[in-house]
């Protein structure tokens, strides 16, 4: 059976990794310390969304943060006792109602929204907790970064709004220059400051996201939105020491010997050179092996860029390889002819590997199917 197995310990050796460097800003800027909001959005990142949600309030993450209803509502229902932050402003009042009858913070990003809370916080006879969203350049969620006087004074005339924080979002914090990111942050704490000098709460400040708070120590302010480094899979050169977590597990379901030019797979894009033992293996693109996230910038340069990599990538060995358990040992297989839907087949040729040996797929958590069973293991099994 196929599944998902995330290694705790180097899943806790992140979670550490992360609240040092937290400490260690904290401890040079006058011991100011930094709250570490872990952001458990699409289903908990792949990992299982309540599953992964109690193992970083148990190992000391106890403020989250969520991306839809759906997901905030869920935590609830299965108890989770931890601060929950709703990132998406939305003005559904239905929705806003059902958030705050369940404790969850909102984020409040628009009039609308504002107003729906402040009417929802009057009819329940309940203080609405709230973090503001500024939009400094991200162009989607947030009050524009040039209306800060209108903020204020909408803001001053609030009675059942708690402002708890205030926060933005870099767009570009994994790029290599960083001209852009400061200037949203630059953006940000002019917006920070007039609220202040207009004696407006702002609660915890923050803006960066994993990459933004690997990179800008000046910019992690009293708080960071933490994901992907958890995962150890951050957009940046990983000099932090932060390991990958996950892997899928599948079995060697046949094992058989094939003739030379016999093909392989789909679309026959594959002949053997030579008799080939292989082994059959149920696992595919379905479950998540091999999917990548889609090129999703139009600039020009950014397309250039892509296009020198590939022609760069084009002279290397692009052949994909998983680990087969062989003799008690995980050695690296080439895959041979096209990923199917729900299979692969390897080249195990001169190798002891057996029916039902465990096999070892590097995936993204996040690209592997839900229905997929997540273990959380201390060790290998």
């Amino acid at each position: 059976m196929k599944s998902l197995v995330i290694n705790k310990e180097d899943l806790k050796h992140n979670i550490r990794t992360i609240k040092k460097i937290a400490e260690e800003t904290g401890r040079q800027d006058n011991h100011k310390p930094i709250t570490i909001i872990g952001v458990v959005k699409g289903n908990g990142y792949g990992l299982d969304l309540i599953k992964y949600a109690r193992f970083l309030i148990d190992n000391g993450i106890d403020f989250l943060a969520v991306s839809t209803v759906e997901e905030a509502l869920k935590l609830r229902e299965n108890k989770v006792q931890a601060k929950i932050l709703m990132l998406s402003s939305t003005s559904i009042k239905k929705d806003v109602k059902k958030l705050i009858e369940n404790d969850i913070i909102l984020s409040i990003g628009s009039k609308s929204a504002l107003e729906i809370a402040e009417e929802l916080g009057s009819e329940l006879n309940k203080k609405v907790k709230a973090h503001i969203k500024i939009d400094t350049g991200f162009g989607r969620y947030g009050f524009d970064y040039n209306q800060k006087k209108e903020l204020a004074n909408m803001l001053q005339n609030t009675k059942n709004i708690e402002v708890e924080g205030t926060f933005s979002h870099f767009s570009l914090a994994f790029y290599e220059k960083n001209e852009y990111s400061e200037l949203q942050f630059e953006r940000f704490m002019d917006v920070i400051e007039y609220l202040k000098e207009n004696k407006v709460a702002t609660g915890i400040l923050h803006i960066c996201n994993s990459s933004g708070f690997l990179k800008f120590k000046n910019m992690r302010l009293n708080a960071v939105r933490i994901g992907s480094a958890f995962l150890g899979r951050i957009s940046i050169p990983n000099t932090y020491g932060l390991k990958k977590i996950a892997y899928l597990k599948s079995d060697v379901a046949e094992i058989k010997v094939v003739p030379k030019d016999c093909y392989i797979g789909y679309s026959n894009s594959y002949k053997t050179k030579r008799e080939t033992k292989i082994a059959v293996i149920p696992c595919g693109y379905a479950d998540g092996f091999n999917v990548r996230e889609q090129r999703d910038m139009f600039r020009k340069r950014d397309k250039l860029r892509y296009i020198v990599r590939d022609i760069k990538d084009s002279f290397k060995d692009k052949s994909l390889y998983i680990e087969i358990l062989n003799n008690n040992k995980y050695e690296k297989c080439k895959i041979i002819g096209r990923i199917g839907m729900y299979h692969v087949v390897a080249d195990i040729t001169g190798k002891n590997i057996k029916i039902g040996d465990k096999v070892k797929f590097p995936v993204s958590p996040m690209f592997v199917d839900s229905s997929i069973r997540r273990e959380y293991l201390s060790e290998e099994q």
